[in-house]
């Protein structure tokens, strides 16, 4: 029974109505297959979870265990966080692997520098000696330097002994994620 109708199907096919019916067929089923796929979703305003960002970049520089709670870098990164939100700036963090010294710290902060950060925070001994070292060619770019309170005066917001473009601040004491929100917000371009 099946092989019967195939067959009649397939002269109908053949002749030169069957081959137009068969034709307009197949593209009337391609037209509803493609507006289907088209316009099948739902359009609607953007999703509001979804944040446009400014072109201008904050980036942290830190020692190997990166920006995990409890370490210095936390309440730094968080800092740059808030400012972040209340700038519609991006932030990045690189982590220097290996061997803990400025020479290892460099290419790290190279590529911080080819990524077109504008304002680069570093935290941990070799970081801060790496940014100390090369911010003065580089003065298109602010610097900010997470230090010890021996190198760093109270107000924690005072360059020493580096380029005008570094700004130095004491890691010890509450209060440093909101002194690294405010620092970064000063430090970043204004707004086009």
């Amino acid at each position: 029974m099946v092989r019967p109708a195939l067959a009649a199907a397939w002269r109908a096919v053949r002749s030169r109505r069957g081959r137009w019916v068969a034709g307009g067929t197949v593209v009337a089923l391609a037209v509803v297959v493609g507006a289907v796929v088209l316009l099948g979703e739902e359009s609607g305003p953007p999703d509001p979870r979804a944040r446009e960002y400014r072109d201008v970049n904050s980036c942290l520089l830190t020692g190997e265990q990166g920006i995990i709670a409890g370490t210095p870098a936390a309440p730094v990164w968080a800092g740059m966080q808030k400012a972040s939100l209340e700038t519609r700036t991006r932030v990045s963090y690189v982590p220097v692997m290996g061997e803990q010294s400025a020479k290892n710290a460099l290419p790290h902060l190279n590529s911080l520098l080819q990524r077109q950060c504008d304002v680069v925070v570093a935290v941990g001994g070799s970081q801060v000696e790496v940014v100390r070292g090369e911010a003065g060619n580089h003065r298109a770019i602010r610097f900010v330097v997470v230090a010890g309170p021996e190198t760093a005066e109270a107000d924690g917001e005072t360059a020493q002994g580096t380029s005008e473009n570094v700004t130095v601040v004491a890691e010890a004491g509450d209060g440093l994620k909101d002194r690294i929100a405010r620092i970064v917000q000063k430090a970043l371009p204004e707004s086009e």
